[in-house]
């Protein structure tokens, strides 16, 4: 049985909507793109790189999914992180998307994306990684499907956008596994499922 982790930068207000780039998500008029980059550390990569292990495989809903497609493998080389998700192994939940999907590697989890992620779950041997998607994670909690959570959490507030822990998710326990600190004052906290 494989282990959920679900990694998100959060402002300290709980937005996780497009931290990466002004373009990466604009729903809902959302114009504050790109705010976990002025905060980014090397620190960050090695701390959750360390709660993410040696073994493990992507997990994405379709957006995150397409957005990465559209920028890693685009890098400039040499690129360790586009070297490893090109090499990874990717779930994509989506009920719109066909195969096959377009970066190598891939493969569509179909119909019901709890419960395909379920079987995925219990089936893979390896830790699944999630990276933002932040629907998909919602979901997975109302099943308590997520083992862990790594928040890195940037000081800044942004008064508006899409957050992880919206209404409707359930209420759950876990326990502070692991806490760093970044020079720049992102703290970066692992909190695993209490049982």
């Amino acid at each position: 049985m494989s282990r959920i982790i679900a990694i998100d930068h959060m402002t300290l207000d709980g937005v996780i909507q497009s931290p990466g780039s002004p373009d990466e998500d604009r729903r809902d008029s959302f114009d504050y793109g790109g705010w976990a980059g002025p905060q980014y550390d090397p620190d960050l990569q090695k701390a959750v790189g360390a709660r993410m292990g040696a073994a493990w495989s992507l997990l994405a809903g379709r957006r995150t999914y397409a957005h990465f497609h559209a920028v890693w493998p685009n890098m400039p080389k040499p690129n360790p992180f586009t070297d490893v998700l090109n090499r990874v192994d990717k779930f994509v939940a989506s009920r719109t998307l066909s195969e096959p999907l377009p970066w190598e590697n891939s493969h569509l989890l179909k119909g019901d994306a709890v419960e395909s992620v379920a079987r995925l779950k219990a089936e893979h041997g390896k830790t699944l990684v999630i990276f933002g998607s932040g629907v998909l994670v919602q979901s997975l909690m109302r099943r308590c499907l997520v083992d862990e959570f790594v928040l890195q959490v940037h000081p800044l507030v942004l008064g508006k956008g899409h957050r992880l822990f919206e209404a409707g998710v359930p209420r759950t326990g876990f326990k502070l596994a692991d806490v760093t600190v970044s020079k720049s004052g992102v703290i970066v906290a692992a909190y695993e499922l209490q049982p």
